[in-house]
């Protein structure tokens, strides 16, 4: 395989097998709605083979920071709809990152009550709210009647972001959000039919995909997992765990024909990476993390090796809005400017230059 062929990956045709990884941006504003710089923004990259959008969440109880978008009202989905137009214009294909922030937020940020969580587990750290830096907050257990309608949060999300005219969705289980902290035996201590075995700590994620997947369809839904990343307190430290944890989550998705699987880890041709792929039979979206930013090199060789079938790449991306024909043409590349990673305006968002005609 090359980085720069065409792929399928079920509903998905993607140009070239260079992704643009869900990046956190928060230019969204207080009601979450996304307007027209976003929308040029995702259009610059439309020359990418998938756009993945930031996290967006699926209800308010799941917003993690402020500016974040969400999918959960009607103005919220036209404007995403406007994106979708705009990307596809371009000629790209995009889907959207459903994320649920989990115990990763507060309430100043939510303007809910609470946040939610598998156990009463607080992350031990400070939280960047709209009125400075606070303490985490312990979360409320969720209980088995909201487990239900958490699961229903993303599979109604799913459905605005199709029905905005999204290509597809991303299934966010990974870097310590509520999905991914199901998963690990440090911010899950339930007792009952979620928590203990690694069975069980894989059950919320394996019905919240199958009830997207039936929702949207399987090919228009992929996942996204970060298994061993140990950030933001979910700690997976214990490899047997992990192999059996994700083993199971894997299993219980196998039978779907996703899209594709995403995986951030630092190993990504090791046992753990490429047994989860091919358990689940899904074409592999590889991301070795963010210590590590994809170069043009590791990205071409990660394909041409059979490692990965796509290559998900963040900083690069956000400072070169035509990053695939720069790598096909071996161009220079614009430096990221990180103080303008998150919030504000155009700059560092939409201006960085293009490569001269």
């Amino acid at each position: 395989m090359d980085l720069f062929t065409p792929a399928v990956f079920g509903d998905l045709k993607l140009s070239n097998r260079i992704v643009m990884a869900p990046l956190t941006r928060l230019r969204s504003g207080e009601a979450g709605v996304p307007g027209d710089l976003v929308a040029e923004m995702y259009a610059q990259r439309a020359s990418l083979g998938l756009i993945v959008t930031e996290g967006t969440y699926p209800a308010k109880e799941g917003q993690g920071y402020p500016g974040q978008p969400g999918i959960t009202t009607d103005e919220q989905q036209d404007a995403w709809g406007r994106v979708a137009e705009a990307v596809h214009e371009a000629g790209g294909t995009i889907v959207m990152q459903v994320m649920h922030a989990g115990r990763v937020s507060h309430v100043d940020i939510t303007g809910t009550d609470r946040i939610v969580a598998p156990s009463a587990v607080a992350i031990d750290g400070e939280v960047h709210g709209p009125h400075g830096k606070q303490p985490y907050q312990a979360p409320h257990a969720l209980t088995l009647d909201e487990i239900e309608e958490v699961r229903e949060q993303f599979v109604t999300a799913s459905k605005r972001a199709v029905a905005a005219g999204l290509d597809g969705v991303e299934v966010h289980g990974a870097n310590g959000y509520l999905l991914h902290e199901f998963l690990s035996p440090a911010s899950n201590t339930r007792t009952d039919l979620y928590g203990g075995s690694p069975e069980a700590r894989a059950r919320f994620v394996v019905e919240t995909v199958r009830a997207v997947a039936e929702a949207v369809g399987a090919g228009r839904t992929g996942l996204r997992i970060s298994p061993a990343h140990n950030i933001q307190d979910v700690w997976e430290k214990d490899a047997d765990d992990v192999a059996a944890t994700y083993a199971a989550l894997a299993t219980g998705i196998a039978d779907l024909d996703l899209a594709y699987l995403s995986v951030l880890h630092a190993d990504l041709g090791g046992h753990l990476v490429q047994d989860l792929r091919r358990r689940v039979g899904a074409p592999l979206v590889a991301n070795n993390g963010f210590g590590a930013p994809s170069t043009r090199e590791t990205a071409q060789q990660l394909v041409a090796d059979g490692v990965a079938d796509a290559v998900a790449v963040g900083r690069p991306v956000i400072a070169n809005p035509d990053l695939a024909e720069r790598w096909r043409v071996g161009a220079d590349e614009n430096e990221p400017d990180s103080s303008t990673f998150y919030g504000g305006g155009a700059q560092g968002y939409t201006d960085y230059p293009r490569l001269a005609l």
